[in-house]
């Protein structure tokens, strides 16, 4: 399988790299036994590196987000997001939930399903790999995507919000199959959901312009689902989505964009649109779930708005974003 070359690396955007550093990793102690070890080779990785560890654990929903939420630049130098995406979403809020860009840096140890913002910048599973980046890797000024929704208050996201079939996906999708099979449960879901399912527009209006589309995806980032590049025009580090928009429903037309996705050719399908955006607003069955970062986080209608520069990311000095 190919996969499509990233788009050229626009310069001014990095931050010098840092020295050793003071951190707080918030992780979820419950994690699998092969998680646990990557997690715990992470961390002789990083006092190895010179770096100080504070663990801050958590104990059920919404700790992720609390504790983010009170950490404080005095404790730490970067905080570090110990999970998946869902468990970087919920510290991203905590960090940007006053409104203003977060305090402290963000540090990732990929520990999820799919990793996907750890594909985004380059970033292995590797420990030492992931030690390095955190205790010396690049710091960038990175997007985030804000959501509106109907029931009030607001949600960021890193990667990318969804209305259609990848959010009744994300709402339907069996926790066991997930922790068995990984992204392939989520494919499952999508499948079941587009054969179930009659014919549904979305409304988007787009900077103003209105748009229709049987699903669509709001990218804040070029990968979706892992390794897979869905908008290769969009990048974290500027202000603005890539709106893309599937002008096909059913479940042939799902089987040929999860197709293009795999091969890497999404952009040559005809019924596929790539409009950029910075303000989006959504409208379609009420209630229907608006998936970001791979969970439900709003419910139609929604506005969604890029919000630039909001949040510090460590990368690798030799990824994406980590390049001169």
């Amino acid at each position: 399988m190919t996969s499509a070359p990233d788009p050229p690396i626009p310069a001014g955007r990095e931050q010098p790299a840092l020295g050793p550093r003071r951190l707080l990793v918030i992780h979820n102690p419950v994690a699998g036994r092969r998680r646990r070890r990557r997690f715990r080779a992470v961390l002789q990785r990083l006092e190895a590196l010179g770096c100080g560890v504070a663990l801050r654990e958590t104990t059920g929903p919404g700790d992720a987000t609390r504790l983010a939420r009170e950490a404080d630049p005095a404790d730490g130098d970067a905080l570090v997001a110990a999970g998946g995406d869902g468990t970087i979403n919920e510290i991203v809020n905590g960090l940007v939930s006053d409104g203003r860009p977060a305090r402290l840096p963000l540090g990732i140890l990929p520990l999820g399903t799919s990793n996907v913002l750890a594909a985004e910048i380059g970033l292995s599973s590797d420990p030492a790999a992931v030690a390095r980046t955190i205790a010396g890797g690049r710091a960038c000024n990175v997007s985030l995507g804000r959501i509106s929704g109907v029931t009030g208050g607001t949600r960021a996201f890193v990667l990318m919000a969804g209305a259609g079939v990848d959010a009744h996906a994300v709402a339907d999708v069996d926790p066991a199959l997930k922790r068995r099979f990984g992204p392939a449960a989520y494919v499952w879901a999508a499948l079941r959901q587009a054969w179930r399912s009659g014919s549904v527009t979305y409304r988007a209006v787009i900077d103003g312009a209105p748009h229709e589309a049987a699903s669509l995806i709001v990218a804040n980032a070029s990968r979706y689902g892992g390794p897979f590049v869905v908008a290769r025009a969009a990048r974290i580090d500027e202000p603005v989505f890539q709106v893309c928009l599937f002008g096909r429903g059913g479940l042939l037309p799902l089987a040929c964009y999860a197709g293009a996705v795999i091969l890497g050719q999404l952009h040559r399908v005809p019924s596929v649109r790539m409009v950029p955006a910075t303000r989006v607003r959504i409208d379609g069955p009420a209630g229907d779930p608006l998936q970001g970062d791979g969970d439900i986080l709003a419910h139609l209608p929604a506005d969604i708005e890029i919000v630039p520069d909001a949040l510090t990311l460590l990368v690798p000095p030799d990824g994406r974003y980590g390049r001169k």
